[in-house]
C-alpha cells in the first residue's frame, strides 16, 4: 500500500470543506436594524473585538487543546479501526459461517414441508381463468 504524505498543507487547511458552515463572521452575528444604531466609532470597534476576541480565544484554545484533542481523535479512531478489523469482521465472518448449517436446515424445512403445499396452490391457481366481459 502506497503510503500517504505526511506534508501538511499550511495554506488550505479544509480541502474538502467538512468545517464550511464553522465560517462565521462579525455580520453573520450582529446587525442593527436602521430604527436602532450605535454610534459609529462603537459599531466600528465592536467588531475590531468582534474579529479579535475570536482570534485569540481560538488560538488560546487551540494551543491548550488542539495537540491533546488530536491525540484524543486519532485514539478514538484508532480504537474504531481495530473495533472494525479485530472484532466486528470476524466476528460477522464466524456468524456467516455458522449460519450455513442453519441456512441449509431452513431451506430442507421449506423443500419438505412448505415446498408441496406452495406447488398446490401454484397448480390450483394457475387453473383460475379472468375474463373480461
Amino acid at each position: 500500500m502506497a503510503e500517504k504524505s505526511m506534508e501538511v498543507d499550511m495554506v488550505n487547511r479544509d480541502p474538502n470543506q467538512i468545517n464550511a458552515h464553522v465560517k462565521v463572521a462579525f455580520e453573520d452575528v450582529l446587525a442593527e436594524a436602521d430604527a436602532v444604531r450605535s454610534g459609529d466609532c462603537v459599531w466600528r470597534n465592536s467588531k475590531k473585538c468582534f474579529e479579535g476576541g475570536k482570534k485569540i480565544c481560538y488560538l488560546i484554545l487551540t494551543y491548550l487543546c488542539g495537540l491533546p484533542a488530536a491525540l484524543c481523535w486519532g485514539c478514538a479512531f484508532a480504537e474504531l479501526a481495530f473495533d472494525q478489523i479485530w472484532c466486528v469482521t470476524p466476528c460477522f465472518k464466524y456468524c456467516e459461517i455458522r449460519m450455513v448449517s442453519v441456512k441449509r436446515f431452513i431451506a430442507c424445512y421449506y423443500d419438505t414441508c412448505l415446498g408441496p403445499h406452495c406447488s398446490t396452490l401454484g397448480l390450483f391457481f394457475s387453473k383460475i381463468v379472468v375474463k373480461q366481459g
